[in-house]
């Protein structure tokens, strides 16, 4: 049985991310350790676009990823996790990056191109010059006053599993139950 013809039965002729039953091929994991079914999704037209092209993303597409993310099929987790590691400056996106768990051996996987990504960008340091990672557990060192919230965050407030942003001056993470953006210069590593 070819790859396609596995992959139909699989899914039920529908994508694999979105659901839809129209243009569905065939999409092959990039850093896969072999090109055949178990390392590949079928997606459909509007998704396949969208993944080749993330300047042409919509991300309100993308909410389809609340269902999908919960596939028992490793190629789906790992491409749902890059897809919502893409999308992390979306509060919603972010909220459920946050929920989805993959074992270490499909995390390798997942990173394998997120990570590539980042080589050439400025580190992301606190305010005593100690480099920040996607996880950390952070402290605030200042009250600060978070607007739009209507509450201060005070000063010795731990922040755990911060998120980095493609500005290495700013972080996210949940702050009373609020996720916002901090200011790495009034933070230190804990």
């Amino acid at each position: 049985m070819s790859t396609k013809q596995t992959l139909m039965q699989r899914c039920d002729s529908k994508c694999e991310l979105c659901g839809s039953d129209s243009n569905l091929v065939v999409y092959e994991i990039p850093f896969s350790a072999a090109h055949n079914a178990e390392n590949s999704i079928m997606v459909c037209g509007v998704c396949h676009v969208q993944i080749s092209n993330p300047g042409s993303m919509d991300v309100n597409h993308w909410r389809c990823l609340n269902g999908s993310m919960w596939s028992q099929v490793p190629a789906v987790q790992v491409m749902a996790w890059r897809l919502l590691k893409h999308l992390s400056t979306e509060s919603w996106a972010q909220d459920l990056f946050d929920m989805l768990y993959l074992d270490d051996e499909l995390r390798q996987w997942a990173e394998a191109v997120v990570g590539d990504s980042n080589d050439d960008k400025a580190p992301t340091l606190d305010s005593n010059g100690n480099a920040l990672q996607d996880g950390d557990t952070v402290t605030l060192i200042k009250d600060l006053n978070v607007k739009g919230a209507g509450f201060t965050a005070k000063r010795g407030t731990a922040v755990r599993g911060i998120s980095l942003t493609p500005n290495p001056e700013q972080i996210e993470g949940r702050v009373n139950g609020v996720r916002i953006v901090l200011l790495t210069c009034f933070l230190k590593k804990s």
